[in-house]
């Protein structure tokens, strides 16, 4: 048997997994977030782990014959999520979060100050941990004289697993301290911060042992033997281990709360210029790009919010009677936007609304606006020379024929729907926590799933979309000066 553990923002999601792949339960427990001001998202690290341990307590309580055989443990987990110890592994202070904009300055200054895009392959945008740091530095100077060890969210709970400070390659590349190329860490970078090696995680891949569970652990939870612990992945980069894109050139796209366009590279290939993200893969010898837009799924849950119907209103009012003519056009940059803007100053807005629009058509411009959202992502990779013949649609939003229809015409490839089954970031740490256990390939045991059905891009449909997006297109160097 495996766990496979993901640190999301919302929630903490384990699953039980066993030899043959089959996933036998899961439990998750929700986690708070905390904005004490704008612009600014924190967490409690000592949430993620009490998170955890309830998660596989209850799967211990439930399935007790099946945990206690567990052999390996596998991480995912948010990423970018600065977590500050000092020399006893006390939390310093609450980490920053991914979606946390209040470092714009900071990375302006370490951006002119060491080859984060040469070296770490990225933009120095606020969603990364680098300029956490430099603000941590700035503001709270006494607390960043403190610190011992700066940890990622997964890493924070591994600790709480075995005693080891160590990263995978994936998450770390998430932190513009890694030579991503090198697969190690960048001391000119680490320098550029303010810090060195010593405050670092050591480094293994995805797929290979971190450490053993403690022996307390294994008793509260009646295990056997210790379980080793695989190093994981970011949360994007597990996914794809669980939807079984590792091969060069294949891809999913997500329509989770974020989006993600995530395509799998044989070598690292950035394009900084696009603000596409480049990051080492959770196996080793890949790497990955990924065209990242901020508010998907959240879009729609906004709209929802402000009109005073669920999604699932809003979605069933609108496929009773689609909109055949052109709507509004929706920019969906409710929480600012990475690909291709990296703009955290970014607003949402609709521009061509009519007294006849309905809220069925706003609710089609919204998904439209999304769609067009990762067009821009494809776009982006294609500068980068990447390409792909069809993508996996993975996520809440996936769940949605109408949307993935709109998807498949606006980025004129098919999408491909995983047959049901739970195709997550958990279920990939599992599959990576077997590969560490039974030192197996994680190309042959992170194998597609079979598919449900195919939505291919529909002429008609597309061709409408096209004329939407030259408007899209157009319409965010329209407003960028009103939006500061």
């Amino acid at each position: 048997m495996y766990l496979g553990i993901d640190v999301g923002t919302s929630s903490v999601k384990t699953v039980l997994m066993d030899q043959e792949q089959r996933l036998l339960a899961s439990a998750s427990e929700p986690l708070e977030l905390d904005r004490p001001q704008p612009g600014w998202s924190e967490q409690n690290p000592e949430d993620w782990w009490r998170a955890a341990q309830r998660t596989v307590d209850r799967l211990a309580a439930d399935h007790a014959r099946s945990v206690s055989a567990v052999r390996g443990i596998g991480l995912s987990g948010q990423m970018h999520g600065a977590t500050l110890l000092d020399t006893s592994d006390r939390v310093l202070r609450p980490a920053i979060l991914w979606n946390d904009g209040r470092c714009g300055a900071e990375c302006t200054e370490l951006d002119s100050a060491a080859d984060f895009r040469g070296i770490g392959g990225n933009l120095v945008m606020p969603g990364f941990t680098a300029p956490k740091l430099a603000w941590v530095s700035r503001h709270q100077p006494e607390l960043f004289d403190r610190i011992a060890k700066v940890l990622l969210p997964k890493d924070y709970v591994r600790l709480a697993l075995t005693g080891d400070y160590v990263s995978d390659m994936s998450d770390a590349a998430g932190t513009l301290w890694l030579d991503v190329a090198r697969r190690d860490w960048s001391d000119a970078l680490l320098a550029a911060t303010g810090l060195d090696r010593d405050k670092m995680p050591a480094l293994v891949e995805g797929s290979e042992v971190s450490g053993r569970l403690r022996p307390t652990l294994c008793q509260r939870w009646n295990m056997a033997a210790p379980p080793v612990v695989a190093g994981g992945g970011g949360d994007n980069a597990a996914a794809a281990c669980g939807v079984g894109v590792l091969a060069p050139g294949s891809a999913f796209a997500s329509l989770g709360t974020s989006g993600v366009l995530f395509v799998a590279n044989e070598r690292f290939s950035p394009n900084t210029q696009g603000a596409v993200h480049a990051f080492c893969h959770a196996a080793p010898g890949l790497w990955h790009q990924m065209g990242v837009i901020l508010s998907a799924t959240d879009s729609l849950e906004w709209l929802a919010g402000v009109t005073g119907t669920g999604v699932s209103g809003l979605m069933a009012e609108l496929e009773a009677g689609p909109p055949t003519t052109a709507g509004p056009v929706f920019l969906p940059y409710l929480s600012g936007e990475r690909t291709p803007h990296n703009d955290p100053a970014a607003r949402g807005a609709f521009a061509g609304l009519a007294r006849i629009h309905t809220r069925p058509d706003l609710t089609q411009s919204v998904l439209e606006g999304v769609a067009f959202a990762f067009r821009d992502c494809c776009a982006a990779l294609a500068d980068a020379g990447t390409d792909f013949e069809f993508a996996y649609a993975v996520g809440g939003g996936a769940r949605s024929v109408h949307w993935l229809r709109i998807l498949a015409s606006v980025l004129d490839r098919p999408l491909l729907l995983p047959r049901d089954g739970d195709f997550g970031a958990a279920f990939g740490a599992a599959r990576l926590g077997l590969c560490a256990a039974d030192v197996a390939d994680p190309l042959v045991v992170c194998a597609p799933p079979e598919i449900d059905r195919e939505v291919p891009p529909e002429p008609a449909l597309r061709d409408r979309c096209s004329e939407g997006y030259a408007r899209f297109r157009a319409l965010y160097p329209a407003l960028k000066e009103t939006m500061s």
